[in-house]
C-alpha cells in the first residue's frame, strides 16, 4: 500500500514536470526525476530499486526498569543531481520524447482497460472481513480522530488518472496483496496509516501541497543546511517525545478497557454465572504463607526470607502517598508534620471485581469507592496502631495485616513502616529513634526483601538519614528501588535542574539501586483524589524540562511506572526464592519430627489450641460432676462448715454471758434477744459465705486431684486459672439472703424437743463444742505458763521469765477460785489489787493487765469444767425437761440453747444445699463456660498458661507443615501460571 501511495506521489511529479517542461530547448536529465519515477519509469534500473523501511510500530510489553522501545520513522533518503552529458544531447533528448509518447498513449489505450479490470478483479478477491471486524482494536476504528483521513483521500489521485499513468500491473498486483494482507492484520494497518500521518506532518503538506513536485528541493536543502545540529537534536526529542506519549495514551486506553472487561469477567465469577468454584487468586496464597511466617518462631535456623517490598524512608517524606497511590485509594491515616505510622502495616495487593479493603482478622469489607468507608478504614487502622503500641512507647513492632482488592491492581505484598527520624521530639518515648531503626533492619535484612527506598526530592539531600541504612542493608543496590517524591517542588525550588539528575542517578547518595524513580504524589492538599493526583502527574511530566532535556527517562516517572516495576521485580523475587525456602522448611519438618518421636512416642502432637480444646472438655466434665454429689455429703460439709464459723460467736457472746445469770428466766431472755439480734444482721450472710466457700472448696478438689494414670500435669496451670476466675465471676443469688433470714429466726425460735433422741443428740453436741473450747483454753494457758515439770524434765524445756510471772499469777487465781467456785466471770478491784500484793510478796512484780489476762483464761477453763460436768448431770434430765422441770433442782436450758442451734444448723445447711444444686452449680457451670470461651480467643493467655517443651514442639511442628503444605500449593499454582 506504501508503493500505491508513493506512486501516485511520483506521478503527480512526473506529470507537474512533463507539463512545465514542454516547448522548452533542452530536457531535464533522467538523474534529476525523482527516486519513485525513475522507479517506475525504468524498473529493471540496478540502482533504483526501493526498499520497504522496516515497520517498528508494534506495541510492546514493557518493564518500568527497561526502555520504553520507540517508533523511529525512516524516511527513504531522496537524493538529486545532474549526470554531465557533453555529446549528442538533441538526440537523446528526442528519443526521450518519443519514448514517452509511447507511454502515454500505451497507458491510455491499453494499460488503462488492462489496469481497471485486473483491480476489479482483485477487489473482487479480497474477503468480506465485516464478521471479522472484533479483532481490529477499537482505537482503529477511531484513528478517524487522530488522522484526517479525508484530506489525504481527496489528494490522492482518482483510479482513472493511476490506471493512465501506472501501467506497470505487476507492481499494481503486489500492491494489491500488500493490501489485502493489511485488511487480514488489523493491527499492521494501524501501523501504516500512523506512518502515513508521521509522513504528511514530516513533508508539512495540507491538502494538495502535501504532494507538491520537489521542484525547490535545491532550496530545501539550503534551507536545512541552514538549521543548526542543536535545533535538529531538540526537534527529534521533542518529536520522539510526543510519539512516546501518544502511544503511552493508547496503551493506557488498552488497559482501561481490558480492566473494564476484567472486572466484569470477575463479577460474572462471583455471581456465580458460570456454577464454578473460583480458586484462591495467587497473591492471596502467598499473602497466607507470609501471615503464618510471621507467628512462626525462628527457631530451628529456619529464617523467613520470602521477598516483600519494605517501604522505607524519613518521616514525611511520601512513603504512604506513594502506597496510596500504588493501591489506587488514600488508605492511611494522615497528619501535618505528625508521626502516622505507628507500627508496621503489611499491606497485600490483588486484583478484584471491586475495589475494597478489609483486615486479615475481620470481615468487614470497606469499600473504597466510598468516602464514608474511607474514612472509617483510616480510623480503624489508627485505632490499631494505637492498640499495638504499648504504654510508654511511641512505636510498635506488631503488623497490621490489610488485604486491598481492586480492578487493575497490581498484585504484590507492601509493608509501610514507620518514617526514620532523626530527633526524638516532645511526646515521643527515649528510644523511638533506635525503635524504629531495629524495627526498619529486621525487614530489610531479609535478603530476598525488596526495598522500595523513598526520598524527598524537596528537601536537601544531604538531610537524608534512610539512604545510609538502605546502604548498610543493600550495599550492592540489588534489591532497592529509588524513588524521588515532590519532582513538582525539586523543579520548581531547585536552582540547578541537574542535581535532581544527579539524585535520581544515584550520584549524591553513597547507596546503588537497581532503579530509579520520580514521581508527583499531589499538590499537597489531602482531599485530593487519587485520579486527581494521577491527572496532575501526567500533566506535569508531559511539561516537564527533566523530560525534554532528557534528564530522566520516560520509564523513570509516574507512579503507574513504578509500580510496574516494583510489581515486576516482585515476583521475580518470588519465582527465584520461593522454592529454596519450601526446602528449608521441609528440612526442618524432618528434624522436628524427629524430635517429637525420640522424646515423646506415645502422645500425639497436639498443638496449644488442640490441648486448650482437650483442658476445656476436661473442666467441663468436672463441672458436670458438681451436680453428682449427694444431698447428705452438701448438707455434712455445710452443717459442719458453717459451724464452725459460727461456734466462737455463740460460745462467746452467746452462751457464756447468759450462763452468768443467776436464774433460767434471765438466762432464756438473753438467749433469745442475742439470738434474734444475730440472726437479723450477721447469721444469714455468714451462711451464704459458708456455702459459697463449700461450693469453692468442691469445685477446687474436683478440679485439681489427681485422675490416676490419665492425669496430665500440663493443665494444671490452665485449671487454676479458670478455677479462680469463675470464681471472680460468680455471686451468690441476692435473693438467698432474706429467704434465709426467715427460715432461720423460725429454727431458733422452736425451743420444743420431740424426744429423747433429740435430746442425747443435743447434750453430745454440746460437749463436743465445750471440750473443743476447753482444749483450746488449756493450749492457750500452756502457751502463757510455758513447759510444765513433765517437759521440762523430759524435753529439757525452761520457761521465760514471762512465762515465770504468767504461772505465779495463775496459782494465785487457782486458789482465789477454789474458795468460791460460784465466782462471777469478772474480777472486782480490791481482789486485783489483793492478788498482785500477794505476788509482790513472793517476789513477783505484775501490773493489773496481766493480771486480768491470766484470769480470763483461767476462769474460762474452770467454767468449761464445770459446764461439761453439768452435761453429765442433764443426760438424765429429760423426763424433768418435758415437765419444765418443775419441783426438780435440776435446769438444762442450756442443752435447749445447743439444741436450738444444731436445729438451726441443720435447717440452713438443707436450704443451702437446695440452693446450690437447683441454681448455683448451674449459674457456676455457665461463669466457666464464659471464662474458658474467653481464654480461647486470647492467644496470649493460652501461651502463658499451655507452657513447656512438648507444647512449643507441637506447636512449631503443626507451623512448619502449615507453612509448607501452602507453600508446596503456591510453587503448584506459579508453576500453572507460568
Amino acid at each position: 500500500m506504501w508503493r500505491v501511495r508513493r506512486a501516485a506521489v511520483a506521478c503527480g511529479v512526473c506529470q507537474s514536470l512533463v507539463k512545465h517542461n514542454s516547448g522548452i530547448k533542452g530536457t531535464l536529465p533522467f538523474q534529476k526525476l525523482h527516486l519513485v519515477s525513475r522507479s517506475i519509469y525504468n524498473s529493471r534500473h540496478p540502482t533504483l530499486k526501493l526498499q520497504r523501511p522496516q515497520l517498528r510500530t508494534s506495541f510492546q510489553q514493557f518493564s518500568s526498569l527497561t526502555n520504553l522501545p520507540l517508533r523511529k520513522l525512516k524516511l527513504s533518503p531522496i537524493k538529486y543531481g545532474y549526470q554531465p552529458h557533453r555529446n549528442f544531447w538533441p538526440a537523446r533528448l528526442a528519443a526521450r520524447l518519443l519514448k514517452l509518447r509511447y507511454i502515454i498513449l500505451g497507458s491510455a489505450v491499453g494499460g488503462g482497460y488492462t489496469a481497471k479490470k485486473t483491480f476489479d478483479e482483485w477487489k473482487d478477491m479480497i474477503p468480506d472481513l465485516s464478521d471479522y471486524k472484533w479483532i481490529v482494536p477499537d482505537f482503529v476504528w477511531e484513528i478517524d480522530e487522530y488522522i484526517d483521513l479525508e484530506k489525504i483521500r481527496k489528494a490522492l489521485p482518482n483510479s482513472e488518472d493511476l490506471a493512465k499513468l501506472a501501467p506497470d500491473l505487476d507492481k499494481i498486483v503486489e500492491s494489491l496483496s500488500l493490501l489485502k494482507d493489511f485488511f487480514t492484520t488489523g493491527h499492521k494497518l494501524v501501523s501504516e496509516v500512523i506512518e502515513a500521518s508521521d509522513l504528511l506532518l514530516l513533508l508539512g503538506s495540507p491538502g494538495e501541497t502535501a504532494f507538491r513536485a520537489t521542484d525547490h528541493g535545491s532550496e530545501s536543502d539550503k534551507h536545512y543546511k541552514k538549521v543548526s545540529d542543536k535545533e535538529k537534536i531538540d526537534q527529534l526529542q521533542e518529536e520522539l517525545l510526543h510519539t512516546q506519549l501518544k502511544y503511552q495514551r493508547i496503551l493506557e486506553r488498552l488497559e482501561k478497557e481490558n480492566k473494564e472487561l476484567r472486572k466484569l469477567v470477575l463479577q460474572k465469577d462471583d455471581k456465580g454465572i458460570h456454577h464454578r468454584k473460583l480458586k484462591k487468586s495467587l497473591i492471596d496464597m502467598y499473602s497466607e504463607v507470609l501471615d503464618v511466617l510471621s507467628d512462626y518462631d525462628a527457631s530451628y535456623n529456619t529464617q523467613d526470607h520470602l521477598p516483600r517490598v519494605v517501604v522505607v524512608g524519613d518521616q514525611s517524606a511520601g512513603k504512604t502517598s506513594v502506597l496510596e497511590m500504588i493501591a489506587q485509594a488514600r488508605i492511611f491515616p494522615r497528619g501535618s508534620g505528625e508521626m502516622m505510622t505507628r507500627s508496621p502495616v503489611k499491606v497485600t495487593l490483588s486484583e478484584g471485581p471491586h475495589h475494597v479493603a478489609l483486615f486479615k482478622d475481620s470481615s468487614r469489607e470497606f469499600d473504597l469507592t466510598k468516602e464514608e468507608d474511607l474514612a472509617a478504614l483510616r480510623h480503624e487502622i489508627e485505632l490499631r496502631m494505637r492498640k499495638n503500641v504499648k504504654e510508654g512507647c511511641t512505636v510498635s513492632p506488631e503488623t497490621i495485616s490489610l488485604n486491598v482488592k481492586g480492578p487493575g491492581l497490581q498484585r504484590m505484598v507492601l509493608v509501610d513502616l514507620p518514617g526514620v527520624i532523626n530527633t526524638v521530639t516532645a511526646g515521643m518515648a527515649p528510644d523511638t529513634k533506635e525503635t524504629i531503626f531495629s524495627i526498619s533492619k529486621a525487614y530489610m535484612q531479609n535478603p530476598n526483601a525488596i526495598i522500595l527506598c523513598i526520598q524527598d526530592g524537596s528537601v536537601d539531600a544531604e538531610r537524608s538519614i534512610v539512604t545510609d541504612l538502605v546502604s548498610q542493608m543493600d550495599p550492592h543496590g540489588r534489591r532497592t528501588i529509588f524513588v524521588l517524591t515532590k519532582v513538582d517542588l525539586a523543579e520548581k525550588n531547585v536552582a540547578s535542574p541537574s542535581r535532581i539528575q544527579q539524585i535520581i542517578e544515584g550520584k549524591l547518595f553513597p547507596m546503588k539501586a537497581l532503579g530509579y524513580f520520580a514521581v508527583v504524589t499531589g499538590k499537597g492538599n489531602s482531599s485530593e483524589s487519587i485520579e486527581a493526583i494521577r491527572e496532575y502527574e501526567e500533566e506535569f511530566f508531559q511539561n516537564s524540562k527533566l523530560l525534554k532535556t532528557s534528564m530522566l527517562k520516560a520509564h523513570q516517572v509516574t507512579t503507574r511506572n513504578l509500580s510496574l516495576a516494583v510489581s515486576d521485580c516482585f515476583w521475580k523475587m518470588v519465582r527465584e526464592s520461593v522454592e529454596q525456602q519450601a526446602d528449608s522448611f521441609k528440612a526442618t519438618r524432618f528434624n522436628l519430627e524427629t524430635e517429637w518421636k525420640n522424646n515423646y512416642p506415645r502422645l500425639r502432637e497436639l498443638d496449644r489450641n488442640e490441648l486448650f480444646e482437650k483442658a476445656k472438655n476436661e473442666i467441663l466434665d468436672e463441672v458436670i460432676s458438681l451436680s453428682q454429689v449427694t444431698p447428705k455429703h452438701w448438707e455434712e460439709i455445710l452443717q459442719q462448715s458453717l459451724w464452725e464459723r459460727v461456734s466462737t460467736h455463740v460460745i462467746e457472746n452467746i452462751y457464756l454471758p447468759a450462763a452468768q445469770t443467776m436464774n433460767s428466766g434471765t438466762f432464756n431472755t438473753t438467749v433469745d434477744i442475742k439470738l434474734k439480734q444475730w440472726t437479723d444482721k450477721q447469721l444469714p450472710n455468714k451462711a451464704v459465705e459458708v456455702a459459697w466457700e463449700t461450693l469453692q472448696e468442691e469445685f477446687s478438689r474436683f478440679m485439681t486431684e489427681p485422675k490416676g494414670k490419665e492425669h496430665d500435669d500440663i493443665f494444671d496451670k490452665l485449671k487454676e486459672a479458670v478455677k479462680e476466675e469463675s470464681i471472680k465471676r460468680h455471686k451468690w443469688n441476692d435473693f438467698a439472703e432474706d429467704s434465709l433470714r426467715v427460715i432461720q429466726h423460725n429454727a431458733l425460735e422452736d425451743r420444743s424437743i420431740s424426744d429423747k433422741q433429740q435430746w442425747d443428740a443435743a447434750i453430745y453436741f454440746m460437749e463436743e463444742a465445750l471440750q473443743a473450747r476447753l482444749k483450746d483454753t488449756e493450749n492457750a494457758i500452756e502457751n502463757m505458763i510455758g513447759p510444765d515439770w513433765k517437759k521440762r524434765w523430759l524435753y529439757w524445756k525452761n520457761r521465760t521469765q514471762e512465762q515465770g510471772v504468767h504461772n505465779e499469777t495463775k496459782n494465785e487465781l487457782e486458789k482465789m477460785l477454789k474458795c468460791s467456785e460460784e465466782h462471777p466471770a469478772y474480777l472486782a478491784s480490791d481482789e486485783i489489787t489483793t492478788v498482785r500484793k500477794n505476788l509482790e510478796s513472793r517476789g513477783v512484780e505484775v501490773d493489773p493487765s496481766l493480771i486480768k489476762d491470766t484470769w480470763h483464761q483461767v476462769y474460762r477453763r474452770h467454767f468449761l469444767k464445770t459446764a461439761l460436768n453439768h452435761c453429765n448431770l442433764c443426760r438424765r434430765g429429760f423426763y424433768y425437761y418435758q415437765r419444765h422441770f418443775v419441783d426438780s433442782e435440776l435446769e438444762c436450758n442450756d442443752v435447749v440453747l445447743f439444741w436450738r442451734i444444731q436445729r438451726m444448723l441443720a435447717i440452713t445447711a438443707n436450704t443451702l444445699r437446695q440452693q446450690l444444686t437447683n441454681t448455683e452449680v448451674r449459674r457456676l457451670e455457665k461463669n466457666v463456660k464464659e471464662v474458658l470461651e474467653d481464654f480461647a480467643e486470647d492467644g496470649e493467655k493460652k501461651m502463658k498458661l499451655l507452657t513447656g517443651k512438648r507444647v512449643q514442639l507441637a506447636e512449631d511442628l503443626k507451623k512448619v507443615r502449615e507453612i509448607q503444605e501452602k507453600l508446596d500449593a503456591f510453587i503448584e499454582a506459579l508453576h500453572q501460571e507460568k
